[in-house]
């Protein structure tokens, strides 16, 4: 009953400019993330009302020559049914369907994926989350198998998919010494059904 996040939300994306200008002009020309270590499975990625972490972030892919020129999109969201990792119903959930992915992956007699240090991470933050990954992308797949059964049977089915998804990420060492706090704390949106994006905007300055 409270799983859909009903108001809109201002979320960014890292990218390059060339991407950032074909979704302003052709906004539905949306390149969906399908790498194996995506934190929150297969989407479009946002950081949820950090606009200066969206950008430092496509400055360091930049930095590595995986983009020409960072830039920065805003996007007016709406998460729809979302799978929100700030909400205990839904880690509890997670959990389950690790239990019954790795139940699977022993029957076959194949190792599990594992979530990797980066080798220029120095904070050991495990950023290359291949079981992460998995296990939602496992998720996704069991409730999409679960309504095509339904309807099979029944001709309707009471099972949802998800739109988005949402969590909390702290990452980056601490803030100072000592610090629970950390540098590059941040919420990750992924967005699954892209018309949960209800536009796309240039980030403009305060004046």
């Amino acid at each position: 009953m409270y799983t859909n996040r009903s108001n809109l939300i201002i979320g960014f994306h890292g990218c390059d400019k060339e991407v950032r200008d074909t979704l302003l002009n052709s906004p539905n020309d949306i390149q969906i993330s399908e790498k194996p270590y995506d934190w929150l499975g297969h989407g479009i990625y946002f950081w949820e009302n950090n606009d200066a972490r969206a950008l430092k972030w496509a400055k360091d892919k930049e930095k590595r020559g995986e983009i020409k020129e960072a830039s920065v999109i805003g996007a007016v969201l709406s998460l729809g049914n979302c799978f929100d990792l700030l909400d205990s119903r839904f880690t509890h959930m997670i959990g389950q369907y690790y239990n019954l992915m790795e139940a699977n992956y022993e029957a076959l007699g194949k190792e599990m994926p594992k979530n990797r240090d980066a080798k220029a991470d120095v904070y050991y933050d495990k950023i290359l989350r291949e079981l992460d990954c998995s296990v939602i992308e496992f998720m996704h797949e069991t409730i999409e198998q679960q309504i095509k059964d339904d309807i099979a049977d029944n001709g309707y089915s009471t099972f949802k998919r998800f739109d988005s998804l949402r969590g909390v990420f702290t990452e980056g060492g601490p803030a100072f010494a000592g610090a629970g706090i950390q540098l590059k704390s941040h919420i990750q949106i992924c967005i699954r059904n892209t018309n949960c994006i209800k536009g796309f905007f240039l980030p403009r300055n305060e004046v």
